[in-house]
């Protein structure tokens, strides 16, 4: 149940009911190919690589010795994998960085990844992209070198919210900001303004803009955000819904319950983020990978 174009050729016995490997496509013994697979015209896959179910490749796609790619992954047209971050003539290293694609990802046509990284569930990469850090799941990145523009919406209720908007329990008043010709003041009173009583404060600064900080979820610790000076894109994401608050104005919070994934990234230059947090630091109330916050919330979901 496997079709191979008459001027293919596919050399492994490991590839799934239902795939095509079409005309001029070179597939190695050691590949191991999912069902339902599409090798477009001029693909060559190396021994060392893992393509799951319905994965598309397009045309002129050379997928290297230590490249992962997930279910439902689409590569567009020309992509380039690297597996050797200082490659030189007749050079070999011991083993090969391995590029991990997960599930649903889309890599646009063109487009460069270097070595060793992961392109997250979901993740967009656009068209003639550099990619020279992780794709955090769900992000759109374009450009050279890549950096997040926005998030992806996910989930029935998700929406991108508008500029300002504040996002806070209806108990949460949310900043207190005053403006006149002396300047401006924002206040909190921190036992009746926010949805909990903070155990610690930090700010974050002079962040490049290409740049995301977050990234992870708290098991128990609650935290209050409020974007002091410039701006900043927040996403959130309790793993059925996802949408982007953009804090620009020290009057907006942004509550981040617990069992929330939280990123936040598209810093401009001036920007000061104020965080409050419900706990102390805890390095084992965080949890930094994706897909172990999404198996948690299911366990949590199951009455686990």
């Amino acid at each position: 149940m496997v079709f191979v174009h008459e001027q293919g050729l596919c050399e492994s016995s490991s590839v799934g009911e239902g795939t095509r490997v079409w005309a001029f496509a070179h597939v190695l013994p050691g590949a191991r190919l999912g069902a339902d697979v599409n090798v477009c015209d001029h693909v060559f896959v190396e021994n060392d690589v893992v393509v799951g179910d319905r994965v598309t490749i397009k045309c002129g796609v050379q997928l290297w010795d230590g490249l992962r790619v997930e279910d439902d992954v689409f590569i567009g047209p020309n992509v380039t994998f690297t597996n050797d971050p200082f490659p030189r003539s007749k050079a070999y290293p011991e083993e090969f960085s391995t590029t991990t694609v997960e599930r649903a990802a889309s890599i646009g046509g063109g487009a460069v990844i270097l070595p060793g990284l992961t392109i997250g569930t979901g993740a967009m990469v656009g068209a003639g992209a550099v990619v020279t850090d992780d794709v955090p799941p769900h992000a759109v990145v374009v450009g050279n070198p890549a950096r997040i523009v926005r998030y992806l919406d996910g989930g029935a209720g998700s929406r991108v919210a508008a500029p300002g908007e504040v996002s806070a329990p209806a108990d949460a008043a949310g900043p207190t900001l005053a403006r006149d010709m002396r300047g401006s003041l924002m206040a909190l009173e921190l036992d009746t303004q926010l949805p909990f009583t903070p155990r610690r404060f930090f700010c974050v600064y002079d962040v490049p803009s290409r740049k995301v900080r977050g990234e992870h979820a708290h098991r128990q610790c609650h935290q209050y955000l409020v974007a002091l000076a410039g701006s900043v894109s927040c996403l959130v994401d309790d793993g059925t819904d996802r949408r982007t608050v953009v804090l620009d104005d020290p009057g907006t919070g942004l509550h981040v319950p617990p069992m929330s994934w939280g990123s936040q990234f598209n810093y401009s230059p001036d920007a000061v983020l104020a965080v409050f947090a419900s706990h102390p630091y805890d390095p084992d109330d965080y949890i930094r990978d994706y897909q172990q916050f999404l198996a948690e919330v299911r366990l949590a979901g199951d009455g686990g």
